[in-house]
Formats: structure tokens, sequence, C-alpha cells
């Protein structure tokens, strides 16, 4: 029997993956008795570690016993899903996690079926069973209905169920466990997942899952090796897309072994390993020691629904904050990104300096955006807009969603009016009556979506739950207005003045503050009406030498809104551009100057 086990950990986001990774490392006896533990140690992204979700699908591996565990945990937010389909070749099984107390999600529901349309065999682990307030053995009925609503197989639906808490270290199979430690979950590991199906004897051959890189060795190919074994030194074929075979020779390969990768002699079939030496190996290729083999079906991934425009910054303090600013060099840490991205897709537009990403959803380009602007990347981004397809009857058809929302009963009916502003068609509205919250399921356009977050937290005061799901492309859903106010345009460059700030107060809400540095066509606030207006944040008060018969002007200007990048995104018309660079993020109009603007509207206009 083989001493391989290889498994993926999903769930909906914040339900404890990464949590359970560190206690599966720790009863792997990663860390020394003296060692300090180091808390959800498989998000090492600074971004992960921030907004405390996975980004990108990592490797581990515990070594329990004569058994070694390779470990892949997964993204849970829907935008990355690209991370977990990939990653489904490379295992045999999966750990579905699932919070005792909010059940399956609209995540898990997306995760799970991508599980179990690969074959793999699930282990149930209900998480969070300290929670006040949970329901271990009816969230489990929930899941068991929703393996019935994804066709699971008669082996799939009897996967065995653990009970526990991750932060608590332990697991059972009884749900009303209140301590104990990780074996049980080891051990149900080890006799339900399979071992992987692999052949020894025949040539080497691997499907390449995922890329990781490393500052001496370059680029490192990951996969399961499906057949023989490999070594430093060894040729072998890498089969790219379009058919051709380039030889290479095999620098290095590596292991997982608990929180690192180190090299090892040679890597043997059903293990996980990396491979140094194929220098623009691309995720989806084969590597093969047989020139003449067939190579391996790629990864079916889900296409993109979302677009944004990334551009040069034009703006006057281009080039003053970032240290990569031509349109070269965006370029090519773009097409860089999709080496190892599989599911943002980069093109050049007609526009010189400007490039078209596309991607699941607008949070995950946000995510793109933050990571290129903390490498010294300067660049203005635009609003999201979807994918426009045709059907065969040349009738537009635009991306559609599953929503769900979660939130105090008391806000279902303001819920409800914004929904049907975004062209929502309710499904399902149930009221919990012992928790007083209201579960509303909806079919909305993606375009819907875009910002509706933000008004959600706004509305029950940070206590609402969102998650969606793409559904399908369906028939145009008409105009949809999520913004409804104008705003503050600057008409001159220059720091703004407290002076004139405390003038334009009135008028709406501020996004500066007094010093602050503003230029043309810059947007420095929200206008309480519709309509964009034209001012000047940076004109002084006029000093003479006669004393003010008043008394001196003591009021004091409000906080300036400042937004996040994702908020910031969402929040622009069409007409405008977040200007984003290492230390500021400024929100402006495509169309600077003044009077080239009013003639671009006028235009657009009398063309509509």
């Amino acid at each position: 029997m083989s001493q391989f086990r290889n498994l993926a950990i999903i769930a909906h986001v914040d339900h404890g993956k990464t949590t359970l990774v560190d206690e599966l490392l720790k009863a792997g006896g990663v860390y020394r008795e003296n060692q300090a533990v180091t808390e959800r140690a498989m998000d090492s992204m600074d971004l992960e570690r921030e907004k405390g979700i996975t980004i990108k699908a990592k490797n581990t591996a515990v070594h329990w016993k004569d058994h070694i565990i390779n470990i892949v945990d997964t993204p849970g937010h829907a935008d990355f899903g690209g991370e977990v389909e990939r990653v489904m070749k490379m295992v045999d099984g999966v750990i579905l996690v699932v919070d005792a107390f909010g059940g399956p999600q609209a995540q898990t529901r997306f995760v799970l079926r991508k599980a179990l349309q690969e074959g793999l065999k699930p282990i149930i682990v209900v998480n969070k069973i300290d929670r006040p307030n949970s329901d271990p053995l009816g969230v489990h009925d929930k899941v068991l209905e929703l393996f019935l609503e994804l066709d699971a197989t008669d082996d799939q639906f009897n996967a065995p169920t653990l009970y526990g808490s991750a932060k608590n270290g332990f697991f059972s199979t009884s749900h009303d466990a209140t301590e104990g430690d990780c074996i049980p979950l080891l051990e149900a590991i080890i006799e339900n997942i399979p071992a992987p199906k692999v052949e020894e004897n025949a040539p080497f051959k691997m499907l390449i899952s995922n890329i990781d890189w490393d500052d001496y060795v370059g680029r490192i190919a990951i996969g399961k090796i499906l057949s023989g074994s490999v070594k430093k030194g060894d040729s072998l074929f890498r089969f790219l897309k379009d058919g051709t075979k380039l030889r290479a020779k095999i620098g290095k390969v590596f292991e997982y072994t608990n929180l690192g990768i180190q090299e090892t002699e040679d890597g043997v079939a059903g293990n996980i390993v990396g491979i140094a030496g194929f220098e623009d190996a691309d995720i989806g290729e084969t590597l093969g020691a047989d020139e003449e083999a067939e190579a391996l079906p790629a990864v079916n991934i889900d296409p993109p629904s979302v677009q944004m425009q990334f551009s040069i910054n034009d703006g006057p303090f281009a080039g003053k904050d970032g240290k990569h600013v031509q349109s070269r060099v965006i370029r090519e840490r773009l097409f860089r990104e999709m080496k190892t991205n599989v599911s943002i897709h980069v093109e050049d537009s007609d526009l010189a300096g400007t490039f078209n990403v596309s991607a699941r959803g607008a949070m995950q380009i946000a995510v793109l955006v933050e990571t290129m602007r903390r490498e010294g990347f300067e660049l203005l981004v635009s609003r999201p807009t979807v994918i426009i397809k045709r059907d065969e009857n040349d009738k537009r058809l635009e991306p559609w969603e599953t929503l769900y929302l979660e939130m105090p009963s008391e806000y279902a009916n303001s819920l409800l009016k914004i929904l049907n502003d975004r062209k929502g068609v309710l499904e399902n509205m149930e009221t919990n009556d012992n928790s007083g919250r209201t579960l509303i399921t909806a079919n909305i356009p993606t375009r819907g979506i875009i910002g509706l977050e933000f008004e959600l937290v706004n509305i029950t005061s940070g206590h609402g739950i969102m998650s969606h799901l793409f559904d399908a492309y369906k028939p145009w859903a008409g105009q949809i207005q999520t913004r409804l106010a104008g705003t503050l345009v600057s008409m001159d460059t220059g720091p703004a003045t407290a002076y004139s700030l405390l003038a334009l107060e009135g008028r709406g809400t501020l996004f500066v503050d007094p010093t602050e540095e503003v230029y043309t066509g810059m947007i420095v606030g929200e206008n309480s009406r519709a309509d964009d207006l034209p001012v000047n944040p940076v004109k002084a008060k006029k000093l003479d030498n006669i004393r003010s018969a008043t008394k001196e002007n003591t009021a004091k200007l409000a906080p300036a809104l400042k937004f996040s990048l994702e908020r910031a995104i969402e929040y622009i018309d069409p007409d405008e551009l977040v200007e984003v660079t290492p230390n500021f993020l400024r929100l402006r109009k495509r169309i600077l100057d003044p009077n080239e603007r009013k003639r671009a509207n006028k235009a657009a206009k009398m063309e509509s």
C-alpha cells in the first residue's frame, strides 16, 4: 500500500481551513517543543494575512507514522476559484470544512461541486463546535443535502464525519466532544483517502498543476507524479498546449516537508513534487520521459466574467511615487501574472499603453493591483465591466450569479429594495427565529453585485454576510444605476487648503484632507446632487492688514473619507479611473481637461 495521501482542504471563506492545516502540522511534529508556533502558517502572502483569506493555493506535507500526507490549502472565495480547479488534478481526496454555526455557504457549494466532479473522496469536518449556538448535527444534515443536490456518488455520500475545533486543536467522531487531539482526523485521512493510482514501472509522467518560483533555480513546476520516477539530471519532454515538445534537463527535484520544500534525490510515483529546469513551464502542460506518450488532459477552468482596463499613469503626478511606470514594464508584469494565475487573462487593447485584464471577479483583480502597487508600480485602473456574449440570434447575454445574503431580520426589507434596483430576482427568503437572521437567495446580474458589499455593510452596520456564485449567461437585464451621486471635481492643481475645503464641505462628502496635493480633473469629494460639480479646493484665504470685526472662524473639518482599493474600484463610474501608486490612491476623471471633458460628454449624448 502506498505511503502517500494527497488531499486538498476546501471550504467557504473563514470556516477554518488554514487553522486546520496548522493543527495537522503540529500533530505531525513540525514544531520543536521550544519553537514558536506560527498561526495561519500557510498564509504566506502579506495580503493573505491582512485580509484573513487564502488567495493562492499552497502545498505542504505532514509526516505521520509511515505516511506522507501532502496537503493543498485552497482559497474559499469564488473569485479565486481557478486556484481550486487546478489543484483537483493533484489530489485523491478532500477535507470539506464547514462551520458548525453558519453551515454550508455559497463557496462551499462551488468547491465541493468541483471536487465531486473529479470523483474525489471527501471527509467532512464540522468545525467550530465550541461556538455558542452551534448546531453540529443540523449542519451535518445540511451538508448531506448538499451532497445529494450535487449528485454525489454513494461512496462520496457516505463520507466519514468528524466534529471538532481547529482553534482548540481537537477532532472527534462525537458531536459533543469538548477536548482531544488531531489523531482521529489523521487516522480518518489514512483510512478513507485513497492512495494515488500510479504506474510505478511505466515511464515518468506528470501534469503541471501549479507553478512556484525560487530565487536560485527559477521556475518550479509542481504536480503529482502519475507514473515512473524522476531524479536530478534526467532529460524530460515538455508537452506544450499547441502539440510541440521541448526537451530539457532537470536541475533539481523538490518534495514538500512541513513548512517548506527540500531537495530530494528522486521523485517517486504518487508524490507531489516540484521540478526545476523548465524555464517557461506553464500550468496544464505535461512533463514526460517518453516523447511518443500522449499529453495529459489539461485543467478545465471556468472562463472569466469580469474585465478591467489597466493603463499607464498619465496624470500630472506620474512617476513621483512609483518605480515602475512605463507601459512595457506594466505589460511584462501582467503577462507574467498570467503564467502562474490560470484564471486571469491579459490582452493588449486598441489603445497604446492600455491592457484588458479579465478575471472571475473584481476582488481577484483588486488583489493583483494591490500586489503590483506594493512592488512599486504606478497605473490607472477602470471600473469592472462584465464580459458580454451573443446568442445564435445575436441577442446580448451577460453573466448572472446566485447571490446569498444573510443579515439581521430588521434589515431585510432595505436589502430587498436594493436588490430590486440592481435587477435582482428573489428566489428564496427564510428567517431563523432562533438567531433572528434572514437568509435571502437571489439571481442577479454580475453588474448588480459590483459595489453591493459596501452597501450591505453600511445598511447592516457590518452584520450582513454576502457570497455569490456564477450561474450562467442570461439575457441583458437593462440599465443598472449603482451610484446616484455626482462628484466634486478639482479645477486647479496644488495643495488643498482648509479654507477652501470648509467652504466645500456643505456640498457633499470630501475625499481629501488639507495640504493633500490635488490636480485638475481629480475627484476630491462626492456631490450631494446627481451631477458633477467643478470646485477649487486649492484657493487660499486672502490676507490683508484689517482685523476682522467678527470672531475667527473656528469650525473644524470632518475627516476625509478614504477608500480601500476594492471600494475605490467599485465606486467609480465608467468615465472615471483610480490612480494607484505605492503610497496613494486617487480618484480622477478619464479626461482631466474640463473643456475636453465637456466636448466628449456632448458627443456621447449626441450619439446616444
